[in-house]
C-alpha cells in the first residue's frame, strides 16, 4: 500500500476517520480512493456528494508529500489502521483514528494495557496513590498509557520509567513540538522503553479541541482506565466517560469528602461509572489477571471469530480457507451474497479487526 495515500487520506478536508475507513475498505485501499471520481466515492457507506464537493484531494496529496519528508527526517513510524502493529483494542472502537504516528519501541498490542489519568493539579495524596498503583502493577506485565500532561499523567510516566515498566504517552499535537514543554526530557526517556503516539501531523498545535480527541485513544487502547485523582471538570472524567462508551472497565480511587480533586473520582463511583479501587488486587480480580503470568498462546479475545455474527462468520470462514487474498467478486459468489450487502459486512468485519483489505478489493484474515 502507498504510504503517501494513507497519510493523504487523513488530510482530506471534511472527511474524518470513519468515512475515510469506509472509502478505503470499499475500494480496496487508500491509493484506490484517490483514483476514483467524487461521484464514484459516494458508493462507500456514509459518504455523501455534498461533503465531497468541499473536499480537496489534490491539496491532501500535496500536504501528505510534505508530511512524508517530516516523517523521514524525524524517524516517525506510521501505523495505518490495517497495520498489525496498530492497537487492536483501539481499532474496534467506531471512531478510532485512520492512522497513528508512533515513536519508540512499545508493543501497542501488549496483552495487558492500563490507562492512568487524573488532574493536572495533583496533590501529594494523588501522587502517592499513583506511585503505589504502579509499584503494584510491576507484577502484572503491563503497558502503562497516559496523556503526558502535567500532574497525574506525568507522575504515572515517571514512576513507570523508574520501575522499568513500558509506558506510552498520547499527544494532542504533532511531533514538531512538545506540550507541556516541561515534559520534553521525560518524553525522550519514554522512547527507550515505551514511546509516544499521536494522530496529529506536524504543524498541529495543542489546541483545546485536540485533547478530548486524544483522550479517546488513551481510553480505547487499554483494557481499563484508572482515574487516580480528578475534579468534577477536566480531561480525566472525559476519558472515563469515553472508556464507558467503549464498554471498558473504569476504576477510581476514592477521596475524602470535600476535597476538590477527589470530587470527580467520588462522582464516578457514586454514579456507577467507575468501580471503587483501593489496590491493584481489586483491579486484577475484576480483569481476571494473575501475577507474572505471560499469555503466549491464547488469542486476543477481541478478535476471536466467535464474536462474529452468523453471516460474518460465514464470510470469515471462506476467506480463511484461502491462503491467498480473496477478491470481493469471488467472495460474493462463494458467499452467495449481494455485492452491496457483502461490502457492508466486510467493512464491519474490518473495523472490528477480523480481516484486512488489500489493494484491488482483495481481503485476507487479519
Amino acid at each position: 500500500m502507498s504510504l503517501l495515500h494513507q497519510v493523504a487520506l487523513t488530510f482530506v478536508n471534511k472527511i474524518g476517520p470513519v468515512l475515510a475507513r469506509s472509502m478505503a475498505s470499499h475500494f480496496g485501499g487508500a491509493e484506490e480512493v484517490f483514483k476514483k471520481s467524487k461521484e464514484a466515492l459516494t458508493q462507500a457507506r456514509g459518504v455523501g456528494a455534498k461533503r465531497l464537493e468541499l473536499s480537496d484531494f489534490n491539496e491532501a496529496l500535496r500536504r501528505a508529500e510534505q508530511e512524508l519528508k517530516f516523517i523521514e527526517n524525524n524517524k516517525v513510524d506510521v501505523l495505518y489502521y490495517t497495520d498489525p502493529r496498530f492497537p487492536r483494542k483501539l481499532k474496534i472502537c467506531n471512531d478510532s483514528p485512520l492512522l497513528l504516528y508512533s515513536k519508540g519501541n512499545a508493543n501497542l498490542n501488549n496483552h495487558r494495557i492500563i490507562s492512568i489519568v487524573g488532574t493536572r493539579n495533583a496533590t501529594d495524596y494523588g501522587r502517592s496513590l499513583c506511585r503505589q498503583l504502579i509499584e503494584e502493577l510491576q507484577d502484572y506485565n503491563v503497558l502503562i498509557v497516559s496523556g503526558l500532561a502535567l500532574g497525574i499523567d506525568t507522575a504515572a510516566h515517571r514512576e513507570s520509567i523508574a520501575l522499568n515498566i513500558p509506558t506510552v504517552g498520547v499527544l494532542g499535537h504533532g511531533y514538531d513540538r512538545m506540550y507541556p514543554s516541561q515534559n520534553s526530557s521525560l518524553a525522550e526517556k519514554m522512547l527507550q522503553n515505551g514511546g509516544l503516539l499521536t494522530e496529529y501531523p506536524s504543524g498541529t498545535k495543542p489546541g483545546r479541541e485536540n485533547f478530548p480527541q486524544r483522550n479517546r485513544i488513551v481510553a480505547g487502547m487499554a483494557d481499563a482506565t484508572v482515574v487516580v485523582e480528578a475534579g468534577l471538570k477536566g480531561g480525566a472524567l472525559i476519558t472515563a466517560e469515553i472508556a464507558n462508551t467503549y464498554n471498558r472497565d473504569v476504576f477510581a480511587f476514592p477521596g475524602r469528602l470535600g476535597d476538590e480533586y477527589s470530587e470527580g473520582c467520588n462522582f464516578l463511583i457514586r454514579n456507577n461509572k467507575a468501580a471503587l479501587l483501593t489496590c491493584v488486587a481489586d483491579l486484577a480480580y475484576s480483569l481476571g489477571w494473575e501475577k507474572n503470568s505471560e499469555i503466549t498462546s491464547a488469542p486476543e479475545q477481541l478478535i476471536l471469530p466467535i464474536d462474529l455474527s452468523a453471516e460474518e462468520r460465514s464470510v470469515y470462514e471462506i476467506i480463511q480457507q484461502h491462503k491467498l487474498p480473496l477478491a470481493i467478486d469471488d467472495l460474493s459468489i462463494k458467499a452467495n451474497m449481494p455485492m452491496s450487502q457483502l461490502a457492508m459486512t466486510l467493512l464491519d468485519m474490518e473495523l472490528q479487526g477480523f480481516i484486512r483489505s488489500l489493494p484491488g478489493k482483495m481481503y485476507k484474515v487479519n
